[in-house]
């Protein structure tokens, strides 16, 4: 046995059962970002982490498994930024914490991003991205309800509306991971600038106007 194959089976050795997972994680994480899930093999991920097929297996169960582990992993870093970020008091500043929470995981988080606005092809346990949209939608329900009811509008509709908001922000967050620009200040405020003169004028029993003629 050459002495390179003791080096290696050596640091493998040294790795705990918590480290060597990590180490799995991390290149897995970023295979399914560059490539997705069909494109990336468990002999791949084992190559890249120099080990073999069966110590993925061991600590995932399968590709399945351990795809399902990264997306939860991101669903939950995701939706905490934006949660944490929610500080301010006034509906206005919370809006603009709330995209810029976005923007920012995009940003320094895109390789997680990109795997989660793929369709995934396996079930997690914290759902599709669609889903996490819509927690966050819910989140924000109840600010949007309470600034409903203090203008005499339905408050029953702020669910609604708060779907449409958080859409909106997580569409363009989607066209601003590839372009990039402008920065993401002048996004956010550009978002915020289109929702809240909107909702400042908002009509309280709005009609189709096509409808009318």
């Amino acid at each position: 046995m050459s002495d390179d194959h003791e080096r290696r089976r050596g640091a493998r050795v040294r790795m705990t059962g918590k480290e060597r997972r990590e180490q799995l994680l991390t290149i897995a994480r970023k295979l399914f970002a560059d490539r997705g899930f069909e494109a990336t093999s468990i002999e791949e991920i084992a190559t890249r982490a120099s080990v073999s097929k069966p110590v993925v297996y061991e600590h995932f169960g399968g590709k399945e498994g351990l795809y399902a582990v990264v997306v939860d992993r991101e669903m939950r870093h995701l939706l905490d930024s934006i949660t944490n970020a929610l500080t301010g008091g006034h509906p206005r500043i919370l809006l603009e914490q709330a995209a810029l929470a976005l923007l920012t995981y995009i940003e320094d988080e895109t390789d997680g991003f990109r795997i989660l606005i793929r369709d995934s092809p396996v079930a997690t346990s914290a759902g599709t991205f669609s889903s996490l949209i819509s927690d966050i939608a819910s989140q924000a329900e109840y600010i949007l309800a309470a600034e409903f009811k203090s203008r005499g509008y339905e408050s029953k509709l702020a669910g609604l509306y708060s779907q449409a908001l958080v859409g909106m922000v997580a569409l363009t967050g989607q066209w601003w991971l590839d372009a990039r620009k402008p920065n993401k200040e002048d996004v956010a405020a550009h978002l915020v600038n289109l929702a809240w003169n909107g909702l400042s004028n908002l009509e309280a029993k709005p009609r189709i106007r096509g409808k009318e003629s």
